[in-house]
This record gives C-alpha cells, structure tokens and sequence, in this order.
C-alpha cells in the first residue's frame, strides 16, 4: 500500500571534492522544504477554531463543536504514532507532499459544501480524516533532520525548524481576515489557507529529497565526524517495525516520561489555541478581528520563543531538555494566570498574557519533539516523535477540545482555566522525571 512511498535507493558516492558543496546546497534546499511544508499543514489543521463562534450563533453547544474538534486530535494522535513508523520507511518527497494536499482538499470541502457542518457527526468524521493525514507532517520531517544534520547541529536546526508550525498557524488568522474582506464569508477560514497549502505542497515536492546516501552523500555523521555514542554500519540500516518498538520505543523509560509530560503541555497548548476565539468574544468582549489578531500573535510569538528556548538549552542547560522545559511552563503558568484573572476591559494585558503564553509554550513542544530524537537511533526517529505525539495529541489535545469544552459548559470558564493550570503543573512533574536522562547528555557535552 505504501510502496509508492518507499526510500530512494542509494546511489554511486560523488567524488570528494563535489561533496561539501552539494551538501551544503541541498541542506538549504531541503530545509526549506520541511520548513514550509510543515507550516502549509498548519494551515489546515485548526481553522476550525475561528468558525466555532460562529457555529455557536447556528446552535451548536461548546461541547459538541469541542466534541467535534477533538476529531482531529483522536486521529492525529494515533496517525502520527502509525504514520512514523511508516515514515521511517518511506521517501519524505513523496510522503509530506501527498499528506498535505489530502488536508487541503478536506479544508476545500468544509468551506464549499454546507453538508460539512451539517452535524456533529459529520464534522467529527472529517476532522477525524483531516487529523489522520495531518499525521504525515512531523514525522518525514523528523526523519529528514537526523539524516541532514548532525547530533550536534539539532538542537538549534530543530528550533528553527520548530517555527514552521507557527508561521503557518499564525498566518490562519490573517488569513481569514482577508478573506472575509473580499468575500464576506467565514467559511474563508477553511478554503482560503486550503489554496496557499495546496500550492505549498507543490512547491515542496520539488524541494524535497530522500537521505544523503540517495544523492550520492556519506551520512552526516561521516561528512561532520559527529558520531553518536556506540555508532556502528547498523545505524544506517533501516529497521523494521518490529525492531523499532521492541528494541527503542517500548522499554525506552525516558521516552515515556516525556511523553506523559506532553500530555500536558498540549492540553494547555490547545487549551489556550483552540478556544481563544471563543473566549475572547465572550468573556473579554473582543471583536473578530482583534480575536483573529490574538490568534495569530499567540502563534508568532512562539517563533522568538522556540529560538530561545533551543539556544538555552543546548547553551545555558547545556542539553538538558528536561531542566529548560521546567524553567518555560514555570512561566507558562504565571501567563496563563494573568490571562485567566485579568477583568474584562483591560485588552492590553489580555494580549500581552497571551503572547506571553505563546513566547513559552512552543519552547517544550520543541524540546520534547528533539528529546525523543535524542533517545534513539536516527532509523527509529519518526517513530519516536510520533510515539510522544501520540501522548500529547490522544491525551493532551483531544482534552484541550472536547474535555475542556464540557468542562467550561458545566463549570464555566473558571472551570477550564483550573484544568489548564493543572496541566502546567502535570508538565513540570513529568519534565522533573527526565533529568536523570538530562543531566546524563549534559555531562556528554561537557566532555565533548
């Protein structure tokens, strides 16, 4: 089924002196590749959150349309689990490009067909669809960082990276905007980003390649001389999924630890994301257009923040993620308070909590995504994240949605900002459980 998808063959070596300099150029061209396809997929992953208002005024409860939403998360949790492994077998040109044109054409749907947000039903099985090919995006890119770049370039090419999900999620809110300008119509939300996604998905087809070996490369850890501890010719040999599971991800303690950790740095991450819109008309009075502004300065504040954050841990904690990522959602907490006791009238301060939220939050998303690259052989990588992925979207995500929607229909808004306090706390917990693993690869730096 997937053998359209499968790993470019290895080709003769180039010679030597054309080694560096292809390097170098396919590694801009390729970053930018995983760059911007990551951002088009956020482009269509939460749309639905600026229409819940206005789904709200037809009839639907927060609950239902939290019910609903939780689709994408349900899915998205399992498919970027499933999807890993398969991306760890696969060609990423072929695997993130297809991804993302499925999820702009499911956003085509829900913004030319009515019947799409018909019912609840039907709107939980196309965001559960959505949600399932949204889960061939991380994955390929994670599997095309560790082959490109070396262990010691990682942590600051993957909070560069990082940021890709911020642009395109960012650039949903401006979006909309302009497409309620031109057409006055707030299905905009879904079919305008649908368009620049489509044409993304394009673009990176022909950007993207396989591992450095299919294009005539040594492996990274051969051309930098950046081996990882106890390296050998099997590093470079594909695994099977069997092998993947048994041997790495399962018994992988650590690995488990951050991943219950980002169970609760996505619910809050979500949390606060996904019913912004809806909380800022009706417990801060903002308008459309100043909500759409809050959405996207949430997630474009998360680009200086992921920056700082990678620079911080590989300089300052000296690679222990587990120690930066308890330093950011300490501060997570102090915003989300702000932002949650703030009276209504003060829209300044309400912004500024909530860029501050945005600033911090994406730092442990981050982490946690590089942490689980660090716990495994690079032939195990996509697998890994989407093992952590599994955790934060199936517990995290899916409770940021359809747990908090109920939860805020029952006990109000005080309700939902007591469970979004907690998740910061559940966070620092399982964060504190990693740094035995933190203090172990700080100790490998200094020595290196």
């Amino acid at each position: 089924m997937f053998s359209f998808f499968a790993p470019a063959a290895h080709t003769a070596r180039l010679p030597a002196d054309e080694v560096d300099s292809t390097y170098k150029r396919l590694r801009w061209q390729i970053f930018l590749g995983i760059f911007f396809g990551y951002a088009g997929y956020y482009l269509v992953r939460k749309n639905f959150s600026l229409a819940i208002p206005y789904l709200v005024e037809q009839g639907y409860s927060r609950g239902e349309l939290g019910l609903a939403m939780s689709g994408v998360a349900i899915a998205y949790g399992i498919s970027k689990f499933l999807m890993g492994s398969v991306s760890d077998r696969s060609n990423p040109r072929y695997f993130l490009s297809a991804g993302l044109l499925m999820s702009a054409g499911i956003m085509f749907l829900f913004g030319f067909s009515d019947w799409a947000t018909s019912s609840v039903t039907i709107m939980f099985v196309l965001l559960f669809l959505n949600g399932w090919v949204q889960g061939m995006g991380w994955p390929p890119c994670g599997r095309t960082m560790v082959h490109w770049w070396s262990q010691k370039e990682r942590g600051e090419i993957v909070s560069v990276w990082n940021v890709a999900h911020n642009v395109g999620g960012g650039l949903i809110g401006p979006l909309f905007i302009l497409g309620m300008g031109w057409f006055n119509d707030w299905h905009t939300a879904f079919y305008v980003p649908a368009a620049v996604a489509a044409a993304v998905a394009v673009i990176v087809f022909f950007l993207m390649r396989d591992t450095p070996q299919s294009c005539g490369l040594p492996s990274i850890e051969e051309h930098k001389n950046d081996y990882p501890e106890n390296y050998d010719a099997r590093h470079e040999q594909e695994l099977t999924a069997k092998e993947i599971f048994t041997r790495y991800i399962l018994p992988n303690k650590m690995l488990w630890f951050i991943a219950l950790a980002n169970v609760f740095v996505y619910l809050l991450r979500y949390g606060i994301l996904d019913w912004a819109p809806t909380y800022l008309k009706e417990v801060k009075d903002f308008t459309v257009d100043e909500s759409s502004w809050a959405y996207f300065l949430y997630e474009w504040a998360g680009i200086p923040g992921t920056l700082l954050c990678g620079w911080m841990s590989d300089k300052i904690f000296r690679g222990n993620r587990g120690a930066t990522g308890i330093f950011f959602m300490a501060l997570v907490t102090v915003a989300t308070l702000v932002y949650w006791f703030n009276p209504a009238g003060n829209p300044t301060v309400d912004m500024a909590a909530l860029v501050a939220i945005g600033f911090l939050i994406y730092g442990p998303v981050m982490l946690i995504g590089l942490h689980a690259l660090e716990l495994v052989p690079k032939k195990a990588a996509g697998t890994a994240a989407g093992f952590t992925g599994l955790f934060g979207y199936l517990g995290g995500s899916v409770s940021a949605s359809a747990v908090l929607g109920f939860t805020v229909d029952n006990h109000g808004w005080d309700g939902g900002f007591t469970l979004l306090v907690g998740s910061c706390l559940g966070a620092i917990l399982f964060l504190a459980l990693s740094l035995r693993h933190g203090n172990s690869k700080a100790a490998q730096l200094q020595e290196a």
